[in-house]
């Protein structure tokens, strides 16, 4: 996750937020203006380090992705506001993994535009709304069931036995605020069942959630 950007452009204590939208402007010319406007309204400060991570990252992920419909897209208004409500999420985001899941966001709207500009924010206030503990139950709900499941057990004994870092009251808190969020769909943490019932958990990630749990695996 890190690393895999630091070199392509060294980073100074006098580096603007000009000076970064240049660099990407001249990696990839057709995107560079959106970030050159957006990037110019921004007071950054500190901050700018991490918006800078994310944007050398784009610019890595598009270094070869060529498409006339994405171009003009990016030339849009809802693209331009797009990429700002993200930037400003990146320079507010503490944690790297919800960083990279943000440059992964941004990527995919660029490479695959259509979506309405509504969801593409709903969805971005969803992520916005995961800590780093929900990040964690979700790939937890993701894991592939024991091979030799017990004769029953509940979801709860499945959790904590994929995240012994969790007692079982945040465990409960974290589903509940997934529910809200309709990432999961998981009411019934201790209803007993056949051990392999217990321990598949899959089937609790909705559609939607699926989409976020992409963006935790790719990241």
């Amino acid at each position: 996750m890190t690393g895999d950007n630091e070199n392509l452009v060294p980073a100074t204590g006098t580096e603007t937020a000009m000076d970064i939208a240049a660099f990407v402007g001249s990696a990839i010319p057709w995107i560079g203006g959106p970030i050159s406007n957006v990037l110019g309204g921004m007071s950054l400060g500190r901050k700018l380090a991490r918006v800078r991570e994310a944007l050398l990252g784009l610019t890595s992920d598009l270094s070869e992705f060529k498409s006339e419909a994405s171009e003009r897209y990016v030339k849009t208004e809802e693209f331009e506001e797009l990429l700002e409500q993200t930037l400003k999420r990146v320079a507010e985001e503490r944690n790297e993994e919800k960083r990279r899941i943000y440059r992964d966001f941004l990527t995919d709207a660029i490479e695959s535009p259509g979506e309405p500009y509504d969801e593409q924010i709903h969805f971005l206030r969803t992520l916005e709304e995961l800590q780093p503990d929900h990040l964690r139950l979700i790939r937890a709900l993701s894991q592939s069931p024991s091979p030799n499941p017990g004769m029953m057990g509940s979801p709860n004994q499945t959790l904590r036995r994929r995240l012994p870092e969790f007692d079982e009251d945040r465990i409960g808190d974290l589903l509940a605020q997934l529910n809200d969020l309709r990432v999961t769909n998981l009411t019934s943490l201790k209803v007993m069942m056949t051990g392999h019932g217990a321990e598949d958990l899959r089937h609790s990630i909705t559609t939607y959630g699926q989409r976020v749990l992409r963006y935790i695996m790719k990241a």
